[in-house]
């Protein structure tokens, strides 16, 4: 699949955006290595600076997965992501 501008949110204070680091919320049905791939974040280039750090919730066949990843660059409208730094989706009772 490709990336959705429906699912892609601001988090917090983005009215006061400075110079501080930005955090947006991504959800899909796009399995992590296809979020994390270089490109994946193309449309949202102008929203998107380095340092910026995106979480991304995916529902893939039933399968949960949870991720951030921290913006590495964006120039000419390609934006990079570093490899997703997974967290649990699990429920043990």
């Amino acid at each position: 699949m490709a990336f959705a501008r429906a699912n892609w949110q601001p988090l917090g204070g983005m009215a006061k955006r400075g110079n501080a680091p930005a955090l947006w919320s991504y959800k899909t049905t796009d399995a992590l290595t296809d979020v994390d791939g270089a490109g994946y974040f193309n449309d949202v280039s102008d929203d998107v600076t380095v340092g910026d750090m995106i979480y991304s919730f995916a529902s893939t066949s039933g399968t949960a997965t949870a991720s951030w990843h921290v913006v590495v660059s964006n120039a000419s409208g390609v934006v990079d992501v570093a490899d997703g730094n997974a967290m649990a989706v699990v429920d043990s009772d």
